[in-house]
């Protein structure tokens, strides 16, 4: 895989993330960090599998809720279920491209990964 394309896939998946942070407002300095953490596992794991540069924006998010999870609780928090209690949204496909955050629980497809902002209103 050639050098520029894997770093702007990382950039990518960075800014994704990040604005779905954003949105959520949870993108505090500590939190910036587990996406820096997530993007250089993330680069390891490409140059290791070179085909997988298409699920790396997905990945990297699943990497930073993980992250998130045992830090600072759920996120991103599903807006449709509003009756129940708090939960969190997945990603789907968990390895594939165009990665979405989905609600099982209502099985419905939210936001693509970096756009929440347009689902929260924000």
């Amino acid at each position: 895989m050639e050098l520029n394309s894997l770093e702007q896939e990382l950039h990518t998946a960075r800014a994704l993330v990040m604005a779905d942070l954003v949105a959520g407002d949870v993108a505090e300095a500590g939190i910036v960090s587990m996406v820096e953490d997530a993007v250089t596992h993330r680069r390891w794991w490409v140059e290791q599998w070179p085909e997988g540069v298409a699920f790396v924006t997905g990945l990297v998010a699943q990497d930073v809720q993980d992250a998130l999870l045992e830090q600072h609780g759920r996120w991103p928090l599903c807006p449709v279920c509003t009756e129940e209690g708090p939960h969190a949204l997945d990603v789907e496909p968990e390895l594939g491209a165009d990665p979405h955050w989905v609600c099982t629980k209502a099985a419905v497809a939210v936001a693509r990964v970096g756009s929440l902002a347009e689902v929260l209103g924000r």
